[in-house]
């Protein structure tokens, strides 16, 4: 076998396969943050893999990660230049611009998918990885940034994961003190350049705040004598995070305050959150959101509020197998084994009916009784229809319950009673 024909029986690197079981367990953490959502009146929204790449480049910024280092961008044969999408919330405000949304607000969006980073692939990041996550658009009101926060923590504890995990809360200001902030950083970073990594001294002058949370060594220790963002809040700002902090509080949600939280993107103001765990290694952070008050704006629309999260459904499976509590993958409790020619055609019939009213049935294809009862006890099937000759012609079946041995004969008709209990 030759290098290229290697290459190509192999996942490109830095996606993954997910087999039945695991996409089960995969789809479970999925529909279980949705039916989280729909408490709080969140409905689906679905949006294209790629986009015109102006709408990330306007949004996340041309300093950020994402865009210079880490965006699948490319030019297609009609010479636009399109980007599979890095992250979701710039293509859900397109979408609520695009659609001229603006007449119906608040608006509530859930969303579940694929997203594509170009970067090192390592244990809890992929450069194919998919992301459950809400934005809600139109309530500025410090009760959007609760309802939000609670979402995401009744989220994780549905995933039974909600212990082991650390909200860490912080806040950008507005932005008037989030300006007057930068000049600081900006000046108190220059006078000790010399001790800044190479990432940081690029981010001086374009985006100083993301030195905040570098995770150099030598840039730690300068970080630690910066100016605090807090000093350069307004009233309102204050006001505004001081309120949070007593509503999650009320909730019994607790939270750590985390002054070098900054968030990777551009777009973020005031609330900014994570919730972070010591479980996967260096990929701490679970479920991560903040607001963005001007992002719509920016990107052509009206002024209107957002604030949202994003979680990596990877990282939350993993966390779940972790913590034991993500479900055994569940085969179909119920297989039909024929035996004898006659009964191998009245089965296929007999197994499209049930299938047609929502009964999950598996068919038994070869070996002798003994061997198919053995492997549908292996595979976890609870209940044996057994179809032979005899039965065919008496027009009866008979069941076998394969987690006590005990079985029973019935007449057909009476079959779809019967199993009421094994219905989709």
């Amino acid at each position: 076998m030759t290098k290229d024909e290697r290459y190509k029986l192999q996942p490109v690197r830095g996606t993954h396969d997910w087999l039945p079981a695991q996409a089960q367990q995969f789809q479970w953490v999925i529909e279980t943050a949705r039916r989280a959502a729909s408490c709080y009146g969140f409905g689906d929204i679905i949006t294209p893999v790629f986009e015109f790449s102006e709408v990330f480049h306007r949004t996340l910024g041309d300093t950020s990660d994402v865009v210079s280092k880490e965006t699948y961008t490319f030019d297609d044969r009609g010479g636009e230049s399109l980007t599979l999408r890095p992250e979701f919330t710039a293509s859900v405000v397109r979408a609520f611009i695009s659609n001229g949304l603006f007449d119906q607000l608040p608006c509530k969006f859930f969303y579940a998918g694929p997203a594509f980073r170009y970067e090192r692939p390592q244990k809890g990041r992929m450069r194919q990885f998919h992301q459950i996550g809400v934005e809600l658009l139109g309530a500025e009101q410090v009760q959007a940034d609760l309802e939000i926060i609670a979402l995401g923590h009744q989220m994780l504890s549905a995933l039974g994961i909600a212990d082991k995990v650390t909200l860490e809360l912080n806040s950008l200001g507005d932005a008037v003190g989030r300006a007057h902030y930068r000049e600081a950083l900006v000046a108190y970073f220059t006078k000790h350049q010399n001790g800044l990594s190479e990432d940081s001294k690029a981010r001086l002058d374009k985006n100083p705040l993301r030195i905040l949370d570098s995770k150099d060594a030598g840039d730690k220790s300068l970080v630690a004598g910066a100016p605090r963002m807090r000093e350069y809040f307004g009233d309102e700002s204050n006001a505004m995070f001081e309120a949070l902090q007593k509503g999650l509080q009320s909730f019994d949600i607790p939270f750590t305050l985390n002054e070098r939280l900054v968030r990777g993107l551009d777009y973020y103001n005031h609330t900014v959150f994570e919730f972070t765990t010591q479980a996967l290694g260096s990929q701490n952070a679970v479920l991560s959101g903040g607001r963005y008050d001007g992002l719509v704006a920016l990107m052509g629309g009206q002024d209107v509020s957002g604030i949202g999260f994003a979680a990596g459904v990877e990282r939350l499976h993993e966390l779940c197998i972790i913590s034991n509590t993500a479900p055994a993958a569940c085969h179909a409790p119920v297989v039909m084994i024929p035996l004898g020619g006659l009964a191998e055609s009245e089965s296929l019939v007999l197994v499209q009916r049930l299938r047609m009213q929502g009964f999950i049935i598996e068919q038994g294809y070869k070996g002798n009784m003994a061997k198919r009862l053995k492997k549908a006890d292996k595979h976890g099937v609870q209940l044996a229809l057994l179809l032979g000759d005899d039965e065919c012609a008496n027009a009866t079946i008979t069941l076998k319950d394969l987690t006590n041995g005990q079985q029973r004969t019935i007449p057909q008709a009476q079959l779809e009673t019967e199993l009421a209990a094994y219905k989709a």
